[in-house]
């Protein structure tokens, strides 16, 4: 009896199966037990087919793909090339250079024109005090004196004793004379005469000095006497100014200085809202140690004496001309270098790249030179465009 198995495996009439049967009595009606055989792909017609049709479709591929290249197409037009892009816009102004006046700036104290203390050259008591604080005194004018009595006794005996050794003198000389005295008595009453005369000129000299006059015309600023007081010699008794003409001092930084010289004239602003006109009198040439900087004095005629001294004041200097364009802080940039300059451009609408220096600043722009005389500067889009770059320049709108 047959299994399953078996019946499952010969089932299927195909041709291989007939062949086997043929080929091997056995397998046929009858027989006891059949026999399995393997198929191989080979013997299978069907699977042959299967080959051929694949193997013509693999050429039809092939063929398809390369007849590109073998029979090209009548439209195949060159890639489309990329067109440039436009030049960028940018507004440009017209700017003329200018002359612009070139001066010097400094902030600076108004000094006396001259400035001392008073002392006292003798010792004694004040009799008698002339002046208050706060006059106005003219050169040698008397501003106190001191008690004469001393001085007056010293001036008596003084001249007592030069009368004295004057007639000594005198009565030697005309003993030797007559043959009496001898040549040394003479030599001796010549000695007390001198000594006589140079004790007079020393209490003259000592008179003097008892009266404190003024060394120059001024006001007396400070005054530290009073009648009767005692005062020594040496002491300080008062101070003394002299502010016309005032003298108005700046520090002037290393690099300015060569801009400097004497008897240029100056403008002095003070403080208290006066103007009036200087002339520089004096350039230092050692500077200050702490500041590096040099003493500059600028004198300013102040007849009425309306300004005082030790206010603040701006001094400006003219030191030249120059010839520079005036332009918005905004439109300066910096090249790859990290240069100060002003984009522009040209006749051929080209970027072009100047530095420059400012020169003058105002609350509303700058003078900048190293500019061409005539140029159209960039404005607005300086920061989108490059050096050597060709542009679409378009003329801004007055603001």
């Amino acid at each position: 009896m047959n299994s399953p198995s078996n019946v499952s495996d010969l089932s299927p009439e195909s041709p291989a199966v007939t062949e086997a049967r043929r080929a091997d009595p056995s397998t046929g009606p009858g027989a006891d037990a059949p026999v399995a055989r393997t198929l191989q792909f080979e013997t299978d017609k069907g699977a042959s087919r299967s080959t051929w049709f694949a193997a013509f479709l693999l050429i039809a591929i092939v063929g398809w793909m390369g007849s590109g290249f073998v029979l090209p197409s009548e439209d195949d037009a060159p890639p489309p090339l990329r067109e440039e892009p436009a030049p960028v816009a940018v507004a440009v102004e017209p700017s003329t250079a200018e002359t612009v006046p070139q001066v010097f700036r400094a902030e600076g104290q108004a000094e006396p024109d001259r400035d001392t203390l008073l002392r006292a050259e003798a010792s004694g008591d004040i009799a008698e005090v002339l002046v208050r604080k706060g006059d106005d005194v003219d050169a040698g004018e008397v501003i106190a004196r001191f008690d004469l009595t001393t001085n007056a006794a010293d001036t008596n005996r003084a001249e007592a004793e030069l009368a004295r050794a004057q007639r000594d003198f005198d009565n030697a000389q005309s003993l030797l004379e007559r043959g009496v005295a001898t040549v040394d008595r003479v030599t001796q009453a010549r000695a007390a005469l001198a000594a006589a005369q140079a004790q007079v000129t020393a209490v003259q000299e000592a008179a003097k000095s008892l009266t404190i006059t003024a060394p120059f015309a001024g006001r007396i600023e400070e005054l530290h006497i009073n009648e009767g007081e005692f005062v020594s010699a040496g002491s300080e008794v008062g101070r003394l100014v002299d502010i016309t003409p005032l003298t108005v001092v700046i520090r002037v930084p290393q690099q300015s200085l060569t801009q400097l010289e004497v008897g240029q004239p100056a403008v002095v602003r003070f403080i208290t809202g006066e103007e009036l006109p200087g002339t520089v009198t004096f350039v230092g040439s050692s500077a200050a140690a702490e500041t590096r900087t040099f003493r500059a004095e600028i004198e300013v005629e102040n007849a009425d004496g309306a300004i005082p001294a030790g206010i603040s004041a701006e001094i400006v200097i003219p030191t030249g001309e120059v010839t520079a364009h005036f332009i918005a802080p905004s439109i300066v940039s910096l090249d790859t270098q990290g240069t100060l300059g002003v984009k522009t451009v040209n006749a051929d609408n080209i970027v072009e790249f100047y530095p420059v220096e400012i020169v003058k600043a105002q609350i509303d722009g700058i003078w900048v030179t190293g500019l061409p005389d005539a140029v159209d500067i960039i404005t607005v889009g300086q920061g989108f465009v490059n050096i050597d770059e060709t542009v679409a320049p378009m003329t801004a709108e007055p603001s």
